[in-house]
């Protein structure tokens, strides 16, 4: 059950963030959701294989380039997902940022 309040979190915090930035846009409410979906599974699969070959340039940039693989997620999730836009790489870049924020909040307010 608890997965479905964080499911339903991120379908908000992704709605949060196409509301700020006019680069990222959903067509339905519908593919919110659906994006959510997509996202929580590239993040669980993708995101620590990416991380883990990314370590020598993330210790270089001192964690910056981790920023780099969040709008990376991001983009690639709205490439999959139809009714999902993405406008370019630092709208994603700057999006990613913000969702991570408006995503905690979200999370600390169900806890």
């Amino acid at each position: 059950m608890k997965w479905i309040w964080h499911w339903v979190l991120s379908a908000v915090a992704l709605l949060i963030v196409a509301w700020l930035f006019n680069g990222i846009w959903f067509d339905t409410v519908g593919a919110a959701f659906m994006a959510a979906l997509v996202l929580g599974v590239i993040n669980t699969i993708l995101r620590p294989i990416l991380k883990l070959l990314a370590l020598p340039i993330t210790i270089l940039t001192f964690g910056i380039f981790s920023l780099v693989i969040n709008a990376a997620m991001l983009t690639l999730a709205g490439h999959l997902v139809s009714g999902f836009h993405v406008s370019g790489f630092f709208t994603a870049f700057f999006a990613s940022i913000v969702l991570s924020i408006v995503s905690s909040v979200l999370y600390a307010a169900l806890e």
